[in-house]
């Protein structure tokens, strides 16, 4: 159960890490300052379950574990970030770059 947890707040944590690193992007006309402070102002949330989310999961994984995961995570955020928020599509070479990094992860988490 606590993996799921963990999950779920990393899910949650990562939907912010994303808008904070790249949803100033669409702003480019505002000054750098702006972008920065509410970039900060987005990772305190970000931070708030990222946190909780690894000494939760931490009683299950390795902290490798953990790192991989969220890693993985942050990418399938990303997908859908870059897809609905900028209206970018997936390419083949993409692809193929996100199944090898899912593909460690499968390896990180095999017994």
């Amino acid at each position: 159960m606590n993996t799921l947890y963990t999950v779920g707040l990393l899910i949650a944590s990562n939907c912010f890490m994303t808008a904070a690193w790249y949803g100033h992007l669409k702003f480019k006309s505002a000054p750098l300052w702006i972008a920065i402070l509410a970039s900060w102002g987005l990772a305190f949330f970000e931070y708030t379950l990222q946190v909780p989310a690894n000494r939760i999961g931490s009683n299950d994984l390795s902290t490798y574990q953990l790192k991989i995961m969220q890693e993985a995570i942050t990418l399938v955020v990303f997908v859908i970030f870059a897809s609905v928020y900028f209206g970018e599509g997936m390419t083949l070479r993409y692809g193929i770059s996100f199944a090898l990094i899912f593909a460690a992860v499968a390896v990180a988490f095999y017994k």
